[in-house]
């Protein structure tokens, strides 16, 4: 693509630009900006949709009682359980236990300090979850 017919569609990313390539006037690949094009914007939009409703579905199972706060962590950082282990220090089976509710709410000060950590979160903010997936997914986004 030439640089002058770089893509100029902007929705996801708002006032910021992204850099691709692109072919100059000489032939050679320079770096060129761009606000957003059609077709990657539809399709971040469908995987954020796919990610809120994740999001909302495990927001149900920790009002219900079946996960702890650290599940919707997770899910809004998009971490899974190795990834988590590793940045925690910790062996899967471990953050795999966390998931419930009962063993979560006998984790220790380090660790849920640790946990925060990973998530910008103080210890008592790890045990909170939002009332909707939307404004704590953007903040985790932003990070």
């Amino acid at each position: 693509m030439l640089k002058d017919e770089v893509p100029q569609d902007k929705e996801l990313f708002g006032d910021q630009r992204e850099v691709c390539y692109a072919v100059d006037e000489d032939g050679r690949y320079v770096l060129a900006e761009s606000s957003g094009w059609d077709p990657a914007n539809i399709a971040n939009n469908q995987a954020w949709e796919a990610i809120s409703r994740e999001i909302a579905d495990i927001l149900a199972q920790i009002r219900a009682g079946e996960m702890s706060p650290l599940a919707y962590h997770m899910a809004a950082n998009q971490m899974d359980e190795k990834l988590l282990a590793e940045y925690a220090g910790l062996f899967r089976w471990q953050v795999r236990r966390h998931l419930r509710p009962g063993p979560f709410s006998k984790i220790n000060r380090k660790t849920r300090e640790r946990y925060g950590s990973l998530f910008s979160l103080t210890a008592e903010e790890l045990g909170e979850i939002p009332d909707e997936p939307g404004p704590a997914m953007l903040k985790a986004m932003k990070r």
